[in-house]
Protein backbone atom coordinates (compact mmCIF):
# COMPACT_ATOMS: atom_id res chain seq x y z
CA UNK A 1 0.00 0.00 0.00
CA UNK A 2 1.34 3.43 -0.98
CA UNK A 3 1.08 5.92 1.87
CA UNK A 4 1.74 9.63 1.91
CA UNK A 5 3.88 9.36 5.03
CA UNK A 6 6.25 6.92 3.34
CA UNK A 7 6.85 9.36 0.46
CA UNK A 8 6.58 12.71 2.22
CA UNK A 9 10.31 13.23 2.82
CA UNK A 10 11.10 12.30 -0.78
CA UNK A 11 8.69 14.93 -2.12
CA UNK A 12 10.09 17.57 0.21
CA UNK A 13 13.66 16.72 -0.77
CA UNK A 14 12.87 16.79 -4.48
CA UNK A 15 11.04 20.10 -4.24
CA UNK A 16 13.94 21.77 -2.42
CA UNK A 17 16.42 20.62 -5.08
CA UNK A 18 14.22 21.15 -8.17
CA UNK A 19 15.65 23.36 -10.91
CA UNK A 20 14.09 24.05 -14.29
CA UNK A 21 16.46 23.19 -17.11
CA UNK A 22 17.68 26.38 -18.84
CA UNK A 23 16.50 25.10 -22.20
CA UNK A 24 12.96 24.60 -20.86
CA UNK A 25 12.62 27.79 -18.80
CA UNK A 26 10.89 29.79 -21.54
CA UNK A 27 8.42 26.95 -22.12
CA UNK A 28 7.73 26.66 -18.40
CA UNK A 29 7.09 30.39 -18.07
CA UNK A 30 4.74 30.30 -21.06
CA UNK A 31 2.68 27.49 -19.53
CA UNK A 32 2.70 29.24 -16.14
CA UNK A 33 1.26 32.41 -17.73
CA UNK A 34 -1.57 30.35 -19.26
CA UNK A 35 -2.29 28.95 -15.82
CA UNK A 36 -2.37 32.46 -14.33
CA UNK A 37 -4.79 33.59 -17.04
CA UNK A 38 -7.38 31.18 -15.65
CA UNK A 39 -6.86 32.24 -12.04
CA UNK A 40 -10.31 33.84 -11.62
CA UNK A 41 -12.05 30.63 -12.70
CA UNK A 42 -9.82 28.46 -10.54
CA UNK A 43 -10.55 30.71 -7.56
CA UNK A 44 -14.29 30.09 -8.04
CA UNK A 45 -13.56 26.38 -7.65
CA UNK A 46 -11.44 27.07 -4.56
CA UNK A 47 -14.34 28.91 -2.92
CA UNK A 48 -16.63 25.93 -3.56
CA UNK A 49 -14.23 23.11 -2.64
CA UNK A 50 -11.34 24.47 -0.59
CA UNK A 51 -8.87 23.14 -3.18
CA UNK A 52 -6.14 25.78 -3.83
CA UNK A 53 -6.63 27.46 -7.20
CA UNK A 54 -3.09 26.74 -8.36
CA UNK A 55 -3.58 23.00 -7.72
CA UNK A 56 -6.63 23.10 -10.01
CA UNK A 57 -4.54 24.88 -12.64
CA UNK A 58 -1.92 22.11 -12.56
CA UNK A 59 -4.56 19.39 -12.96
CA UNK A 60 -6.12 21.35 -15.81
CA UNK A 61 -2.79 21.64 -17.60
CA UNK A 62 -2.06 17.92 -17.54
CA UNK A 63 -5.59 16.71 -18.25
CA UNK A 64 -6.55 19.03 -21.14
CA UNK A 65 -3.93 21.74 -21.66
CA UNK A 66 -6.11 24.49 -20.12
CA UNK A 67 -9.15 23.79 -22.30
CA UNK A 68 -12.12 25.17 -20.33
CA UNK A 69 -14.53 23.20 -22.48
CA UNK A 70 -13.45 19.91 -20.91
CA UNK A 71 -14.21 17.88 -17.79
CA UNK A 72 -11.36 18.16 -15.29
CA UNK A 73 -11.64 14.50 -14.28
CA UNK A 74 -10.48 13.07 -17.63
CA UNK A 75 -10.27 15.82 -20.28
CA UNK A 76 -13.43 14.81 -22.17
CA UNK A 77 -15.97 17.32 -23.44
CA UNK A 78 -18.14 19.05 -20.84
CA UNK A 79 -21.19 18.76 -23.07
CA UNK A 80 -21.42 14.97 -23.27
CA UNK A 81 -21.58 12.22 -20.71
CA UNK A 82 -18.06 10.92 -20.09
CA UNK A 83 -17.18 7.58 -21.68
CA UNK A 84 -13.79 6.95 -20.04
CA UNK A 85 -13.25 6.63 -16.32
CA UNK A 86 -14.74 8.22 -14.43
CA UNK A 87 -17.66 7.27 -16.69
CA UNK A 88 -21.16 8.64 -16.72
CA UNK A 89 -20.32 12.13 -15.45
CA UNK A 90 -22.07 15.16 -16.85
CA UNK A 91 -22.87 16.76 -19.12
CA UNK A 92 -21.97 19.97 -17.32
CA UNK A 93 -22.83 23.57 -18.12
CA UNK A 94 -19.57 25.09 -16.94
CA UNK A 95 -15.99 24.07 -16.26
CA UNK A 96 -16.49 24.96 -12.59
CA UNK A 97 -19.36 22.48 -12.21
CA UNK A 98 -17.30 19.70 -13.74
CA UNK A 99 -14.27 20.49 -11.58
CA UNK A 100 -16.31 20.36 -8.38
CA UNK A 101 -17.63 16.95 -9.41
CA UNK A 102 -14.12 15.69 -10.25
CA UNK A 103 -12.69 16.82 -6.91
CA UNK A 104 -15.59 15.24 -5.03
CA UNK A 105 -14.81 11.90 -6.69
CA UNK A 106 -11.14 12.25 -5.73
CA UNK A 107 -12.08 12.94 -2.07
CA UNK A 108 -10.33 16.31 -2.17
CA UNK A 109 -13.28 18.32 -0.83
CA UNK A 110 -12.74 18.76 2.89
CA UNK A 111 -8.99 18.13 2.70
CA UNK A 112 -6.90 20.33 5.01
CA UNK A 113 -3.31 19.48 4.08
CA UNK A 114 -2.19 21.37 0.96
CA UNK A 115 1.53 21.40 1.71
CA UNK A 116 3.89 20.96 -1.24
CA UNK A 117 4.51 17.31 -0.31
CA UNK A 118 0.81 16.48 -0.14
CA UNK A 119 0.10 18.28 -3.43
CA UNK A 120 2.85 16.36 -5.23
CA UNK A 121 1.51 13.12 -3.76
CA UNK A 122 -2.00 13.88 -5.04
CA UNK A 123 -0.74 14.91 -8.47
CA UNK A 124 1.30 11.75 -8.87
CA UNK A 125 -1.66 9.66 -7.74
CA UNK A 126 -3.57 11.02 -10.74
CA UNK A 127 -1.07 9.36 -13.04
CA UNK A 128 -0.06 6.37 -10.92
CA UNK A 129 3.03 5.35 -8.95
CA UNK A 130 4.52 3.00 -11.52
CA UNK A 131 7.68 5.08 -11.91
CA UNK A 132 8.69 4.40 -8.30
CA UNK A 133 9.01 0.71 -9.11
CA UNK A 134 11.34 1.61 -12.00
CA UNK A 135 13.56 3.84 -9.88
CA UNK A 136 12.66 6.90 -11.97
CA UNK A 137 11.23 10.22 -10.85
CA UNK A 138 7.82 10.65 -12.45
CA UNK A 139 7.84 12.96 -15.51
CA UNK A 140 4.24 13.83 -14.58
CA UNK A 141 5.84 15.84 -11.78
CA UNK A 142 9.41 16.54 -12.83
CA UNK A 143 9.52 16.59 -16.63
CA UNK A 144 11.75 19.48 -17.79
CA UNK A 145 13.75 19.63 -14.56
CA UNK A 146 17.08 18.36 -13.27
CA UNK A 147 15.21 15.56 -11.47
CA UNK A 148 14.20 13.72 -14.63
CA UNK A 149 16.35 12.65 -17.57
CA UNK A 150 20.06 12.81 -18.31
CA UNK A 151 22.59 13.99 -17.49
CA UNK A 152 21.52 14.52 -13.87
CA UNK A 153 18.86 11.85 -13.51
CA UNK A 154 17.48 8.69 -15.07
CA UNK A 155 15.06 8.79 -17.98
CA UNK A 156 12.20 6.45 -18.84
CA UNK A 157 8.57 6.55 -19.79
CA UNK A 158 5.57 4.26 -19.98
CA UNK A 159 5.04 4.57 -23.71
CA UNK A 160 1.80 2.58 -23.48
CA UNK A 161 -0.02 0.52 -20.88
CA UNK A 162 2.46 -1.64 -18.93
CA UNK A 163 5.27 -0.97 -21.43
CA UNK A 164 8.19 0.98 -19.97
CA UNK A 165 10.99 2.31 -22.20
CA UNK A 166 14.04 3.22 -20.04
CA UNK A 167 15.57 5.31 -22.83
CA UNK A 168 12.54 7.44 -23.63
CA UNK A 169 12.45 11.01 -22.25
CA UNK A 170 9.00 12.54 -21.78
CA UNK A 171 9.00 15.96 -23.44
CA UNK A 172 5.97 17.32 -21.54
CA UNK A 173 6.66 19.62 -18.63
CA UNK A 174 5.88 18.27 -15.18
CA UNK A 175 3.39 19.79 -12.76
CA UNK A 176 6.05 20.56 -10.14
CA UNK A 177 8.01 22.45 -12.81
CA UNK A 178 4.95 24.53 -13.76
CA UNK A 179 4.21 25.29 -10.10
CA UNK A 180 7.84 26.39 -9.64
CA UNK A 181 7.45 28.80 -12.57
CA UNK A 182 4.08 30.07 -11.27
CA UNK A 183 5.63 30.93 -7.91
CA UNK A 184 8.19 33.12 -9.67
CA UNK A 185 5.46 34.98 -11.60
CA UNK A 186 2.77 35.35 -8.91
CA UNK A 187 3.87 36.35 -5.43
CA UNK A 188 0.36 35.75 -4.03
CA UNK A 189 0.90 31.98 -4.15
CA UNK A 190 1.89 30.80 -0.70
CA UNK A 191 2.41 27.10 -0.08
CA UNK A 192 1.10 25.64 3.16
CA UNK A 193 3.69 24.31 5.56
CA UNK A 194 1.40 21.50 6.62
CA UNK A 195 -2.04 20.69 8.06
CA UNK A 196 -3.37 22.85 10.87
CA UNK A 197 -3.96 19.83 13.08
CA UNK A 198 -1.14 17.32 13.22
CA UNK A 199 -2.22 13.73 12.75
CA UNK A 200 -5.47 14.65 11.02
CA UNK A 201 -6.55 11.97 8.54
CA UNK A 202 -7.17 13.35 5.06
CA UNK A 203 -10.25 12.16 3.12
CA UNK A 204 -8.31 10.11 0.58
CA UNK A 205 -6.30 8.44 3.37
CA UNK A 206 -9.54 7.45 5.06
CA UNK A 207 -10.74 5.82 1.84
CA UNK A 208 -7.41 4.09 1.08
CA UNK A 209 -8.06 1.07 3.32
CA UNK A 210 -11.28 0.30 1.41
CA UNK A 211 -9.55 0.80 -1.93
CA UNK A 212 -6.73 -1.61 -1.13
CA UNK A 213 -9.22 -4.26 0.01
CA UNK A 214 -11.09 -3.86 -3.28
CA UNK A 215 -7.84 -4.07 -5.25
CA UNK A 216 -6.97 -7.30 -3.47
CA UNK A 217 -10.45 -8.66 -4.12
CA UNK A 218 -10.36 -7.72 -7.81
CA UNK A 219 -6.98 -9.45 -8.12
CA UNK A 220 -8.47 -12.60 -6.59
CA UNK A 221 -11.29 -12.34 -9.12
CA UNK A 222 -8.73 -12.32 -11.94
CA UNK A 223 -8.15 -8.64 -12.75
CA UNK A 224 -6.14 -8.43 -15.98
CA UNK A 225 -3.63 -6.90 -15.71
CA UNK A 226 -3.22 -7.42 -11.96
CA UNK A 227 -3.64 -4.26 -9.90
CA UNK A 228 -1.03 -2.71 -7.66
CA UNK A 229 -2.50 -3.03 -4.18
CA UNK A 230 -1.56 0.51 -3.23
CA UNK A 231 -4.82 1.99 -1.94
CA UNK A 232 -4.93 4.52 -4.78
CA UNK A 233 -8.02 4.52 -6.99
CA UNK A 234 -6.08 5.44 -10.11
CA UNK A 235 -6.79 4.86 -13.81
CA UNK A 236 -5.96 1.12 -13.76
CA UNK A 237 -8.05 0.42 -10.69
CA UNK A 238 -10.99 2.34 -12.14
CA UNK A 239 -10.71 0.42 -15.40
CA UNK A 240 -10.82 -2.87 -13.48
CA UNK A 241 -13.82 -1.64 -11.48
CA UNK A 242 -15.53 -0.67 -14.74
CA UNK A 243 -14.96 -4.14 -16.16
CA UNK A 244 -16.42 -5.73 -13.03
CA UNK A 245 -19.46 -3.46 -13.18
CA UNK A 246 -20.07 -4.41 -16.80
CA UNK A 247 -19.82 -8.12 -16.00
CA UNK A 248 -22.28 -7.86 -13.10
CA UNK A 249 -24.80 -5.52 -14.69
CA UNK A 250 -24.04 -2.63 -12.36
CA UNK A 251 -23.96 1.00 -13.41
CA UNK A 252 -20.69 1.39 -15.30
CA UNK A 253 -18.81 4.30 -13.69
CA UNK A 254 -15.43 2.88 -12.75
CA UNK A 255 -16.00 4.22 -9.23
CA UNK A 256 -16.10 2.26 -5.99
CA UNK A 257 -19.59 3.24 -4.90
CA UNK A 258 -21.38 1.38 -2.10
CA UNK A 259 -23.19 -1.03 -4.44
CA UNK A 260 -19.95 -1.95 -6.22
CA UNK A 261 -18.02 -2.46 -2.98
CA UNK A 262 -20.79 -4.75 -1.71
CA UNK A 263 -20.86 -6.67 -5.00
CA UNK A 264 -17.09 -7.19 -5.08
CA UNK A 265 -17.14 -8.33 -1.46
CA UNK A 266 -19.91 -10.86 -2.10
CA UNK A 267 -18.25 -12.10 -5.27
CA UNK A 268 -15.09 -13.04 -3.35
CA UNK A 269 -16.95 -14.93 -0.64
CA UNK A 270 -17.19 -18.73 -0.98
CA UNK A 271 -20.31 -19.48 -2.99
CA UNK A 272 -21.08 -15.76 -3.22
CA UNK A 273 -23.46 -14.82 -5.99
CA UNK A 274 -23.76 -11.26 -7.11
CA UNK A 275 -27.30 -9.95 -7.36
CA UNK A 276 -27.64 -6.62 -9.12
CA UNK A 277 -29.39 -4.03 -6.99
CA UNK A 278 -32.16 -1.54 -7.71
CA UNK A 279 -32.07 1.65 -5.67
CA UNK A 280 -35.79 2.25 -6.13
CA UNK A 281 -36.53 -1.02 -4.30
CA UNK A 282 -34.19 -0.08 -1.46
CA UNK A 283 -35.95 3.26 -1.10
CA UNK A 284 -39.34 1.51 -1.17
CA UNK A 285 -38.29 -0.74 1.69
CA UNK A 286 -37.08 2.28 3.66
CA UNK A 287 -40.36 4.08 2.99
CA UNK A 288 -42.29 1.02 4.23
CA UNK A 289 -40.16 1.02 7.35
CA UNK A 290 -40.80 4.71 7.92
CA UNK A 291 -44.54 4.15 7.51
CA UNK A 292 -44.50 1.54 10.25
CA UNK A 293 -42.89 3.88 12.77
CA UNK A 294 -44.22 7.29 11.63
CA UNK A 295 -47.10 8.70 13.75
CA UNK A 296 -50.23 9.66 11.87
CA UNK A 297 -51.77 13.11 11.94
CA UNK A 298 -53.63 12.27 15.15
CA UNK A 299 -50.38 11.41 16.91
CA UNK A 300 -50.79 7.63 17.03
CA UNK A 301 -49.10 4.88 15.17
CA UNK A 302 -51.01 3.08 12.40
CA UNK A 303 -53.56 0.59 13.69
CA UNK A 304 -54.66 -1.02 10.45
CA UNK A 305 -52.98 -3.10 7.81
CA UNK A 306 -50.99 -0.88 5.46
CA UNK A 307 -51.23 -1.42 1.70
CA UNK A 308 -48.74 -3.91 0.36
CA UNK A 309 -47.83 -5.32 3.77
CA UNK A 310 -48.91 -8.70 5.12
CA UNK A 311 -48.52 -7.85 8.79
CA UNK A 312 -50.89 -5.46 10.59
CA UNK A 313 -49.43 -2.15 11.72
CA UNK A 314 -49.48 -1.84 15.49
CA UNK A 315 -48.34 0.40 18.31
CA UNK A 316 -46.99 -2.59 20.26
CA UNK A 317 -43.24 -1.90 20.60
CA UNK A 318 -42.27 -5.57 20.37
CA UNK A 319 -44.22 -6.00 17.15
CA UNK A 320 -42.63 -2.82 15.83
CA UNK A 321 -39.20 -4.16 16.63
CA UNK A 322 -39.96 -7.45 14.88
CA UNK A 323 -41.28 -5.65 11.81
CA UNK A 324 -38.21 -3.45 11.80
CA UNK A 325 -36.01 -6.50 11.21
CA UNK A 326 -38.41 -8.27 8.87
CA UNK A 327 -38.80 -5.24 6.62
CA UNK A 328 -35.09 -4.54 6.44
CA UNK A 329 -34.39 -8.20 5.71
CA UNK A 330 -37.24 -8.16 3.16
CA UNK A 331 -38.90 -11.28 4.59
CA UNK A 332 -42.50 -10.08 4.92
CA UNK A 333 -43.02 -8.34 1.59
CA UNK A 334 -41.47 -9.79 -1.58
CA UNK A 335 -40.25 -6.92 -3.73
CA UNK A 336 -40.21 -7.05 -7.52
CA UNK A 337 -36.92 -6.93 -9.38
CA UNK A 338 -33.53 -8.44 -8.68
CA UNK A 339 -33.34 -7.71 -4.95
CA UNK A 340 -33.67 -11.04 -3.14
CA UNK A 341 -34.61 -11.81 0.48
CA UNK A 342 -31.47 -13.88 0.98
CA UNK A 343 -29.01 -11.07 1.66
CA UNK A 344 -28.62 -10.63 5.44
CA UNK A 345 -26.13 -7.76 5.29
CA UNK A 346 -28.47 -4.87 6.34
CA UNK A 347 -30.06 -6.77 9.22
CA UNK A 348 -26.64 -7.95 10.40
CA UNK A 349 -25.50 -4.34 10.41
CA UNK A 350 -28.49 -3.24 12.48
CA UNK A 351 -28.12 -6.18 14.88
CA UNK A 352 -24.51 -5.16 15.45
CA UNK A 353 -25.67 -1.63 16.28
CA UNK A 354 -28.28 -2.95 18.72
CA UNK A 355 -25.77 -5.34 20.33
CA UNK A 356 -23.31 -2.50 20.76
CA UNK A 357 -25.93 -0.25 22.34
CA UNK A 358 -27.05 -3.10 24.61
CA UNK A 359 -23.48 -3.73 25.76
CA UNK A 360 -22.88 -0.06 26.47
CA UNK A 361 -26.14 0.32 28.38
CA UNK A 362 -25.87 -2.92 30.35
CA UNK A 363 -22.78 -2.01 32.36
CA UNK A 364 -22.50 -3.11 36.01
CA UNK A 365 -25.30 -5.64 35.53
CA UNK A 366 -28.04 -3.01 35.40
CA UNK A 367 -31.06 -3.73 33.20
CA UNK A 368 -30.65 -2.48 29.66
CA UNK A 369 -34.13 -1.02 29.37
CA UNK A 370 -33.83 1.00 32.54
CA UNK A 371 -31.15 3.26 31.10
CA UNK A 372 -32.03 3.81 27.45
CA UNK A 373 -34.02 7.00 27.60
CA UNK A 374 -31.85 8.60 30.24
CA UNK A 375 -28.50 7.69 28.69
CA UNK A 376 -27.85 11.27 27.57
CA UNK A 377 -28.94 12.87 30.82
CA UNK A 378 -32.13 14.64 31.73
CA UNK A 379 -31.88 17.67 29.44
CA UNK A 380 -30.85 16.04 26.16
CA UNK A 381 -32.76 12.87 27.03
CA UNK A 382 -36.01 14.77 27.35
CA UNK A 383 -35.25 16.76 24.22
CA UNK A 384 -34.90 13.58 22.14
CA UNK A 385 -37.60 11.60 23.93
CA UNK A 386 -40.06 10.36 21.31
CA UNK A 387 -38.02 11.75 18.44
CA UNK A 388 -35.08 9.35 18.07
CA UNK A 389 -36.89 6.84 15.84
CA UNK A 390 -38.33 9.51 13.55
CA UNK A 391 -34.95 11.24 13.25
CA UNK A 392 -33.20 7.94 12.54
CA UNK A 393 -35.67 6.87 9.86
CA UNK A 394 -35.62 10.32 8.27
CA UNK A 395 -31.83 10.35 8.31
CA UNK A 396 -31.70 6.91 6.68
CA UNK A 397 -34.04 7.98 3.91
CA UNK A 398 -32.19 11.22 3.24
CA UNK A 399 -28.80 9.49 3.29
CA UNK A 400 -30.00 6.85 0.81
CA UNK A 401 -31.29 9.58 -1.48
CA UNK A 402 -28.12 11.68 -1.27
CA UNK A 403 -25.90 8.63 -1.82
CA UNK A 404 -27.60 8.05 -5.17
CA UNK A 405 -27.34 11.64 -6.38
CA UNK A 406 -24.98 12.65 -9.18
CA UNK A 407 -24.52 16.42 -9.16
CA UNK A 408 -25.82 17.91 -12.40
CA UNK A 409 -25.22 21.57 -13.25
CA UNK A 410 -28.62 21.95 -14.97
CA UNK A 411 -30.61 20.51 -12.09
CA UNK A 412 -32.87 22.84 -10.22
CA UNK A 413 -35.22 22.57 -7.26
CA UNK A 414 -34.77 19.56 -4.99
CA UNK A 415 -32.36 17.82 -7.40
CA UNK A 416 -30.10 20.87 -7.47
CA UNK A 417 -30.20 21.18 -3.69
CA UNK A 418 -29.31 17.50 -3.21
CA UNK A 419 -26.47 17.79 -5.70
CA UNK A 420 -25.09 20.80 -3.82
CA UNK A 421 -25.22 18.94 -0.51
CA UNK A 422 -23.48 15.87 -1.97
CA UNK A 423 -20.71 18.02 -3.44
CA UNK A 424 -20.19 19.84 -0.15
CA UNK A 425 -20.13 16.73 2.06
CA UNK A 426 -17.87 14.01 0.59
CA UNK A 427 -18.36 10.45 1.80
CA UNK A 428 -21.73 11.38 3.33
CA UNK A 429 -23.16 7.85 3.41
CA UNK A 430 -20.10 6.34 5.08
CA UNK A 431 -20.80 8.07 8.39
CA UNK A 432 -24.43 9.26 8.15
CA UNK A 433 -26.10 5.88 7.53
CA UNK A 434 -24.59 4.07 10.57
CA UNK A 435 -25.56 7.05 12.77
CA UNK A 436 -29.12 7.02 11.43
CA UNK A 437 -29.43 3.25 11.93
CA UNK A 438 -28.07 3.56 15.48
CA UNK A 439 -30.53 6.34 16.27
CA UNK A 440 -33.40 4.25 14.89
CA UNK A 441 -32.38 1.25 17.01
CA UNK A 442 -31.99 3.48 20.04
CA UNK A 443 -35.48 4.88 19.50
CA UNK A 444 -36.96 1.39 19.27
CA UNK A 445 -35.14 0.34 22.43
CA UNK A 446 -36.57 3.43 24.12
CA UNK A 447 -40.07 2.35 23.14
CA UNK A 448 -39.37 -1.11 24.53
CA UNK A 449 -38.19 0.49 27.76
CA UNK A 450 -41.38 2.48 28.16
CA UNK A 451 -43.50 -0.57 27.41
CA UNK A 452 -41.58 -2.73 29.90
CA UNK A 453 -41.85 -0.06 32.64
CA UNK A 454 -45.49 0.68 31.92
CA UNK A 455 -44.71 4.33 31.24
CA UNK A 456 -45.75 4.38 27.61
CA UNK A 457 -48.74 6.70 26.97
CA UNK A 458 -51.96 4.80 26.30
CA UNK A 459 -53.08 4.68 22.65
CA UNK A 460 -55.50 7.39 21.70
CA UNK A 461 -58.99 6.35 20.77
CA UNK A 462 -59.63 6.91 17.08
CA UNK A 463 -63.00 7.18 15.42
Amino acid sequence: MVSFESLKSEYERNWSSLEIRPGRLADANGVARKALNGKATYQQIERLTGVPWYFTALCHYRESNFDFDTYLGNGESLHRTTTIVPKGRGPFTTFVDGAVDAFRIENFIGAQDWSIARMLFRLEAFNGFGYHAKGVNSPYLYGGSNLYGPPEARAGKFVRDHVFDPNHVDSQLGTAVILHAMLALDSSITLDVGPQFAGRVEPEDDAASTVVLMQQALNRLGADPPLAEDGISGPKTRTAVSQFQQQKGLRDTGLLDAATVAAITRATQPGGVMQSGDLSQVLKRLEDLAQVLRPQAGGTLPTTTTPGNTLPATSDPISLFERLFSLINNKTTPMPGPVTPNNPAPVDQLKQVVDLLSTLLNQNGKPVLGQVNGALGETIGKLLDGKKTALGIGGSLITALLSSVTAHPDAGGIAGLLGTIVSAVPGLGQFAMPISLALTAWGVLGKLEKWAQGTAPPPKVTA
